[in-house]
């Protein structure tokens, strides 16, 4: 698949170390609001600056659709279309974490690149 088509997720680096022993991922966002948040590529630098500035211990989950086992719903928020998980995140369908740092000031300017 073509990495344009997986959905991103922003968290810390601590959360994923969990995720990875645990066996799977899960946001506290699945807890209170019954799903996980995504985005697509072209969202993350907006999101980042929205919900994360200045934050350091960042890192992408780069997942891919056909792989997650839980329900993928792509649903309205504001003027745009999100895709939010349903359950906890399969590591199998993480098809690469990248780290995901903002620039001197704080703001997160470019989109980490994945190796082909």
């Amino acid at each position: 698949m073509k990495t344009d088509a997986w959905i991103v997720h922003i968290c810390s680096n601590q959360s994923w170390q969990q995720a990875c022993i645990a066996g799977q991922y899960s946001a506290p966002s699945l807890e209170t609001e019954g799903f996980i948040h995504c985005s697509r590529p072209d969202q993350i630098l907006k999101v980042a600056n929205h919900y994360y500035p200045a934050r350091n211990d960042l890192v992408l989950l780069w997942i891919d659709p056909e792989i997650l086992a839980a329900e993928l719903r792509w649903e309205p928020v504001e003027a745009d279309i999100f895709p939010h998980i349903y359950g906890p995140v399969n590591l199998e369908a993480v098809q690469s974490t990248t780290e995901f740092l903002p620039d001197s000031a704080g703001v997160f300017r470019n989109l980490p690149r994945l190796d082909p």
